[in-house]
C-alpha cells in the first residue's frame, strides 16, 4: 500500500515536527487534503467570474470546471462508495463534471465546457465546501483500518487535483493570450532564467539501467513496472535551450525550412501559421511573450517554452542534434546531472507514450486514468514553473500530442555523434 507522500509530504512533515507525537491517521489525511484543496482555491482567487467560464480551445477547460471536476472526483470515488448515507450535492453535476471516465457514466462534451454558464463560480465554491466538509467528516468518522484502505485512493485524488492546478494556470494563460488587451494573472510573475553552470554536455556511457518507479511512495500506474533498458552511449545537454538560441533558429528561417520538419509537423506549422513559440507576439518590431504576468519582453536567458514536439524536433535537427529518449533523460536526472530538470519547463523527449513492459491498468473506472491514452502521444519529463512543488519526481511521465504547445513545454538536446 503506498505511503502518504508527494501531495501530503510537506504537510505531514511540518505536522510531525510541531509535535513530538506522530499525527493520527485521520489528522494526517485531513491536513494533506486541506493543503491541496486550499492551493486550488489560492490559484483561482485572482480570477473573476467571467475569467472562470471562458474556454479558449477544445483542449483547455474553464477554471471553474477544473474546480468542480476535482471535487466530483472525491464525491464519485470516495464519498459515494465509502460514506454511508451520503447524498450527492446536485444530481446534474456528475454529468457536467465527469471528464473521460466512461465507466462512471455519461459526460458533457469536452469542447463545450465553456458553454456552461450555470452553475456559476459561486455555485462551484459551494460545491467544493460541501464536499470538503463531507470528506473531513469521513476522515473523522472512519477507524484506522478503514483510513488505511482509503489513504491510497485519497492520494490519487490529491495528485489528480494537483495536475488540474497546473492545467488551471496553463488554460487561463491560453485564454488571456487571446485577449487583445493582455491581462495579467499575477503582475509580479516572471519565468526564471535557465541555469547555465557546468559543462555543456553530460556523458552517458553504454549501460543497462533500471527505469521506472520502485518502492511504495506515490506514483501513477504508468510509471511501472520498473524494468531494465539499454542506454547510451549518448551525450545529453546539461542545459535547457534558451530563448536566445531559439531566436537564432527563427532568424535562420527555422519556421520556413521544410527539410527541418517532420511532414506532419510542417503541415501543422503552415496550417497554424507558426512563426514563433506559442504566446509570442511582435510589438513594434520586438518579440514579446504573453505570460501569467502579462505581456513581457523576451528574456534571452530564460528557457524557451510553449513549443510543440514538432518545433522541438525541428530545432534539434537545425542544431545538428536530437531529442533524448525518456530513458536517457531519467538516467541523467537520477544521477543529478541535468540543470533545471524540474521547475521551469517540461522537456520533450522522442519517446512515444507507450506502456512499459508488463504494464496492466488497474481495474475499475480509475483504470481509465492513464492506460487508455497510450497511443499517438509523446512523453515529456521533468516539471514546469506551474507544477505544484511537491508533485514532481524523476519517474513522472507527462504526455501530450505532438502539436500541443499551450503548456510550459521546452527542450534539451541529445548528441549521438561526438
Amino acid at each position: 500500500m503506498p505511503n502518504m507522500s508527494s501531495a501530503a509530504a510537506t504537510v505531514v512533515d511540518s505536522a510531525a515536527s510541531a509535535d513530538t507525537a506522530a499525527p493520527a491517521p485521520a489528522d494526517r489525511l485531513a491536513a494533506a487534503y486541506r493543503a491541496v484543496r486550499d492551493e486550488t482555491e489560492r490559484r483561482a482567487a485572482p480570477l473573476g467570474p467571467e475569467d472562470q467560464v471562458v474556454q479558449s480551445m477544445p483542449d483547455a477547460s474553464p477554471a471553474k470546471w477544473h474546480r468542480a471536476h476535482t471535487t466530483w472526483f472525491f464525491e464519485q470515488f470516495l464519498l459515494g462508495p465509502h460514506k454511508p448515507g451520503y447524498q450527492v450535492f446536485h444530481p446534474d453535476y456528475a454529468f457536467l463534471f465527469n471528464s473521460y471516465y466512461v465507466s462512471a457514466g455519461p459526460r458533457h462534451t469536452r469542447a463545450a465546457r465553456g458553454l456552461l454558464t450555470r452553475p456559476g463560480a459561486d455555485d462551484v465554491t459551494a460545491y467544493r465546501r460541501a464536499v470538503d466538509e463531507a470528506m473531513l467528516g469521513l476522515f473523522a468518522e472512519a477507524d484506522d483500518a478503514t483510513l488505511a484502505r482509503l489513504a491510497p485512493l485519497v492520494e490519487v485524488g490529491l495528485n489528480h487535483e494537483q495536475q488540474h492546478q497546473e492545467l488551471l494556470l496553463t488554460d487561463i494563460l491560453h485564454a488571456f493570450a487571446q485577449n487583445p488587451i493582455p491581462p495579467a494573472y499575477d503582475p509580479a510573475w516572471t519565468l526564471s532564467a535557465a541555469d547555465r553552470s557546468g559543462d555543456g554536455w553530460v556523458d552517458l556511457p553504454e549501460g543497462i539501467h533500471a527505469i521506472g518507479h520502485t518502492g511504495d511512495s506515490f506514483h501513477f500506474d504508468n510509471e511501472k513496472p520498473a524494468h531494465r533498458a539499454l542506454v547510451g552511449p549518448v551525450k545529453l545537454a546539461r542545459h535547457l535551450v534558451t530563448n536566445a538560441e531559439w531566436l537564432q533558429f527563427m532568424a535562420d528561417g527555422g519556421y520556413r525550412t521544410p527539410t527541418l520538419w517532420l511532414m506532419d509537423g510542417f503541415a501543422s506549422c503552415e496550417r497554424e501559421g507558426w512563426e514563433a513559440p506559442g504566446h509570442w507576439r511582435q510589438v513594434d518590431g520586438e518579440w514579446t511573450i504573453m505570460t501569467l504576468g502579462g505581456l513581457q519582453r523576451i528574456d534571452p536567458d530564460a528557457p524557451v517554452c510553449h513549443i510543440s514536439y514538432y518545433e522541438a524536433d525541428a530545432f534539434a535537427r537545425w542544431a545538428g542534434r536530437h531529442l533524448p529518449t525518456e530513458m536517457e533523460w531519467e538516467v541523467a536526472a537520477r544521477a543529478g546531472q541535468l540543470n533545471d530538470a524540474f521547475g521551469l519547463v517540461w522537456q520533450w523527449t522522442r519517446s512515444a507514450y507507450a506502456p512499459y513492459p508488463g504494464y496492466r491498468a488497474i481495474e475499475g473506472a480509475l483504470g481509465e486514468y492513464n492506460g487508455k491514452f497510450m497511443v499517438n502521444q509523446l512523453v515529456l519529463r521533468g516539471s514546469s514553473c506551474v507544477t505544484p512543488a511537491d508533485h514532481s519526481r524523476i519517474t513522472y511521465r507527462n504526455f501530450f500530442y505532438p502539436h500541443h504547445r499551450w503548456q510550459f513545454t521546452g527542450l534539451r538536446l541529445a548528441d549521438y555523434d561526438s
